[in-house]
């Protein structure tokens, strides 16, 4: 995001911390963090992002002092990610690996193929918001059957899958 890198390009270590909240989705209200209704300790979050309690009271504090980052971590909330704990409640996660993260149509077409297969989507996850390392997850009800499978492979922009 680039106006935290504006924010925080003299600060690596405050930048880190930011970094890990916008992640995490933890809010930033009222000059404190939170994970959801539950608020995090200044040495939480610090131990988290590898730095300690006083950078992440700074960082919280920059975040909170500026308008348009006090106004955008505010309506941040976390999400349960489902793709680690698929298996034991009955999905599968499909991991798309994309050759350009920027590219239109990438969701649209695998969500295609999944629908063709008949196969239902629990959750559909981009990890990673700037693009450089970004993964799909797709989380479905039971299995994805296997002649589908060079279908999603053949979909635009997906340089390659693991079926999970």
């Amino acid at each position: 995001m680039e106006r935290l890198s504006e924010l925080f390009s003299d600060l690596p270590s405050q930048e880190k911390v930011a970094n890990l909240l916008l992640r995490m989705g933890a809010s930033v209200r009222d000059g404190k963090a939170y994970c959801g209704d539950v608020e995090l300790s200044d040495a939480a979050v610090g131990r988290a992002a590898g730095t300690d309690r006083r950078v992440a009271r700074a960082a919280i504090n920059r975040i909170a002092g500026d308008p348009k980052m006090s106004m955008f971590f505010a309506k941040l909330r976390p999400i349960a990610l489902l793709a680690d704990v698929a298996d034991q409640i009955g999905c599968s996660t499909l991991v798309v690996i994309p050759t350009n993260a920027m590219m239109p149509g990438i969701l649209a077409d695998v969500s295609a193929v999944t629908l063709a297969a008949g196969v239902s989507i629990r959750q559909a996850v981009i990890d990673d918001p700037d693009g450089k390392d970004a993964r799909l997850l797709i989380v479905m009800d039971g299995t994805l059957p296997h002649e589908f499978i060079p279908s999603v492979r053949q979909c635009r922009g997906v340089a390659s899958i693991i079926l999970k």
